[in-house]
């Protein structure tokens, strides 16, 4: 599904600083930061800066590009708080940083990972106690995507991190980009390769932005997410950090986030804490989005999303909405007309409920098949049955509803005897039902011979053929498919 109108686009970082510079961030005494930037360096036309200001003693050197900035230290960059004014001070001044990093692990691992950094609680690694940075967002998600597709066919996984360690004190946007775990994979010229292009790939796109709890430190769930669906992440608090997360932690995580919802990888936690969360999250009125319903986002705007799940709530609140691929030919002619993203209105329909029950039990997956190629949206309900409301954007709805409705009618036709009064819009279902009473009447007792019955098949008792039509009521059940 593409919703990718141009007056809704968020400008990309590049594209909105007015002229600044990217600027990538690496180190001398970082192994990986090292290989990442002579493949940087490769890859594009450089010049090196030959006047370096004095003053910035840490300063090993500068190359730009009409793009791009990489700025070396002599120290690691995880203690450096407040980089960004010093960038600024010397006349590197930047929207966004983008950090060359190694990540190191235990496991060994060969892996490619992005995070964000801050601290829940202390700071033994950088920045300070209960300080969270500013998540570049959108450039994560572009710069994972990138990793993914580039290390197809390498030993390399890929993987957004949880938030940690610093720097922490800074007003610009930042992502830390890595490569993983140890000795073996931090000089691995393939590794360096990959995320230089990644970087230098990586753009921005709007898509909704949430905070997550729960996980690991790597965080599996929300990493499917970012690469599987249209959404992306800001902070994201483990396992291990949700003891310290309080209020204004979730307060101060969303907002440097500019979040849009709420995410929590429910089975990770435990109950308790997860309650405790929840109901932080409801203080502050932030919506929470299950997996499920992040996945039927599929590139809607955010607002008209959040329209749709209001009401789909309203209609049936332990229902889950669907969001089918019609909205791209159902929604696209009325949403290209509308200025306004606030004067999008939704519609419903219902589809006769009598005729989806009979539907559902001829036929369930042909039924669903139906809406997934007519509905809008439709509604699951929580017991894997289907609700009766179409949801859509103005006439298209009663069409689809209509379409719905015929396909539900082919479906009964396969199953039952069928007569349709078209003037009176009436539907009968005439279906032979098996009658045990009269079987027993016919000296047939329960066993083999009543199942053959039963399944349209006659039998011989005492000399005597008794027909299937015989032991068969024949009903007919009557629906009026008018509104």
């Amino acid at each position: 599904m593409e919703w990718k109108k141009e007056k809704y686009a968020r400008k990309s970082d590049d594209e909105s600083m007015t002229g600044k510079k990217i600027n990538i961030l690496c180190s001398v005494v970082d192994r990986a930061s090292q290989n990442i930037k002579e493949h940087l360096l490769q890859n594009e036309q450089w010049k090196q800066v030959d006047e370096l200001p004095d003053k910035w003693e840490n300063l090993e050197s500068v190359y730009e590009n009409p793009k791009y900035r990489i700025i070396e230290i002599k120290e690691h960059h995880i203690y450096q708080d407040r980089i960004d004014e010093k960038m600024k001070c010397f006349g590197f001044e930047t929207d966004l940083i983008i950090v060359a990093s190694k990540h190191k692990s235990n496991d060994g691992r060969s892996v490619l990972t992005a995070h964000f950094t801050g601290n829940s609680n202390d700071a033994s690694f950088g920045g300070r106690p209960r300080e969270l940075s500013i998540p570049a967002t959108q450039i994560m998600r572009s710069v994972l995507k990138n990793m993914e597709r580039m290390a197809k066919n390498t030993h390399y996984s890929i993987n957004m991190e949880s938030t940690h360690h610093g720097p922490t004190d800074m007003k610009t946007p930042m992502v830390y980009v890595e490569i993983g775990s140890g000795e073996e994979q931090w000089p691995d010229p393939v590794a360096g390769d990959i995320i230089a292009k990644a970087i230098m790939k990586a753009r921005s796109e709007e898509v909704p932005v949430a905070i997550g709890f729960g996980g690991g430190h790597y965080a599996s769930r929300q990493t499917e997410l970012i690469l599987e669906t249209e959404v992306t992440f800001g902070h994201n608090f483990p396992d291990y950090q949700l003891p310290h997360v309080d209020k204004s932690m979730v307060l101060q995580a969303y907002e440097k986030s500019k979040a849009n919802f709420v995410y929590f990888d429910r089975k990770s936690m435990s109950s308790k804490e997860r309650e405790r969360l929840y109901k932080i999250v409801e203080e502050l009125g932030y919506v929470h989005l299950r997996e499920s319903e992040i996945r039927e986002i599929k590139g809607i705007p955010w607002k008209l999303f959040t329209k749709i799940k209001k009401m789909c709530d309203e209609l049936c609140p332990e229902g889950k909405l669907k969001i089918t691929d019609s909205p791209i030919e159902a929604f696209e002619s009325i949403y290209a007309s509308i200025e306004n993203e606030e004067d999008i209105e939704l519609s419903t329909c219902m589809i006769n409920e009598e005729l989806l029950k009979e539907t559902i039990k001829a036929d369930r997956d042909k039924t669903i098949c139906a809406f997934n190629q007519y509905a809008p949206i439709y509604i699951e309900m929580k017991n894997g049955t289907i609700s009766n409301y179409i949801l859509g954007m103005g006439e298209d709805t009663e069409t689809a509803m209509q379409n719905v409705t015929n396909e539900c009618i082919k479906i009964l036709k396969e199953h039952y005897e069928i007569k349709y009064i078209l003037d009176e819009n009436i539907l009968y279902i005439i279906s032979n039902k098996f009658d045990p009473k009269a079987a027993k009447e016919f000296g047939i007792s329960p066993g083999p011979m009543l199942g053959e019955l039963a399944n349209g098949k006659s039998v011989v008792v005492e000399g005597r053929t008794i027909e299937p039509e015989m032991v068969h009521i024949r009903k007919t059940k009557k629906i009026l498919l008018s509104n």
